[in-house]
């Protein structure tokens, strides 16, 4: 899917306000994962993110739309989220 920067945008402004960062270049995930505004779409960058469907068989409405570090979209498996990237203070970690 092909999505515009306003569509970027309103799934980013979706994303978890931590208190002491910029919102406007950090936020977390549903995973607690750190996710870095700039990095959308780099799957090189430990804080990449992509947009998440909620639900897989549901639509392109923005309700059913969420940002998620990249690797926790790329692991969903059947529709659910398995958080594999984690937050440790002000980095993100991997799970064994």
């Amino acid at each position: 899917m092909s999505w515009t920067e306003d569509e970027i945008q309103e799934v980013w402004e979706k994303g978890e306000k931590v208190a002491g960062t910029d919102s406007n270049l950090f936020r977390k995930d549903a995973c607690s994962a750190w996710m870095n505004r700039k990095e959308y779409g780099n799957r090189k960058s430990v804080e990449g993110w992509e947009i998440d469907h909620i639900n897989p068989k549901g639509s392109d409405e923005l309700s059913n739309l969420r940002p998620l570090q990249w690797q926790n979209n790329n692991d969903k498996s059947d529709g659910k989220l398995k958080c594999n990237v984690l937050s440790n203070g002000n980095q993100n970690v991997v799970k064994n």
